[in-house]
Formats: C-alpha cells, structure tokens, sequence
C-alpha cells in the first residue's frame, strides 16, 4: 500500500500521475481509479458518450484503465486501484467510501489525496496504516 499526499484541488491530477506510473509495470485491465468524491473527468465522458450498459462494458475491456466512483464498484476488484479520496468535506458516508475503495485491490493499492482528509475519515488506524502517523 502507499499513500501519496495531494492537495485536494489537485487530487486527481496526481492520480492520474500514479496510474502512468503503475501502467509502466501493469496491463490497463489491471488498474482502476475511483475516486470518494466528484467522479473523474473520463468516468464522466464514458456515461455521457457510452450510456451506462456501454460504460460499464469498459470494465471488461483489456486496454483500458477502469474509472469509477467507489460506491458503483462495491463487491469489484483490480489487481491494482489508485484510490482518490477527493471529497470537499467528510460526510456521512465518507468512511463506507474510503473503506470500500482500501479493499478493491488484490495486489496493489496506491491512496492519494490531502494527509489530514484521509486522517479524518479513516481515522488513527488507517492513518497508522497509511504511514501517516507515527
């Protein structure tokens, strides 16, 4: 697992970064990025041009890198998931999302977004886990 602190005005730009760097040693039907907060820009593109049957067929689809919001991606895994924690405030289901999106890959999980957010919502533990505190 590795953390990489982001402002959350740039969250997703520096997941998008991650995802480059993880398609250097991984095939982009390995890889998904989901984001706790406002969806990705292609997440966005895809239901708009695609329709919903047709967005999730990019799920299947081996050269392509899978985005999505991480509460449409319960009971889904990759082996590799950049993880945006990109909401503006913690709400009511902040924890369920960060929760979710730490358990949907299987080999390798990259958390990006503003240290004291993910701390918030995840709280000591997650933090602890993330090597946020000491």
């Amino acid at each position: 697992m590795t953390f990489i602190p982001s402002a959350l005005e740039n969250a997703l730009e520096v997941a998008d970064d991650a995802v480059e760097a993880l398609l250097e040693d991984w095939r982009p039907e390995d890889v998904a990025l989901l984001t706790t907060g406002a969806r990705h820009d292609e997440q966005v593109s895809r239901q708009v041009m695609l329709g919903q049957d047709g967005y999730w067929d990019t799920f299947w689809d081996a050269d392509q890198v899978f985005y999505g919001h991480v509460l449409g991606f319960k009971g889904l895994e990759r082996r590799c998931v950049v993880l945006c924690a990109n909401e503006t405030s913690v709400k009511d289901r902040s924890r369920e999302r960060l929760y979710v999106g730490l358990s949907r890959a299987t080999d390798k999980l990259v958390v990006v977004g503003p240290p004291a957010l993910v701390t918030e919502i995840g709280g000591p533990e997650v933090a602890r886990r993330l090597g946020l505190s000491g």
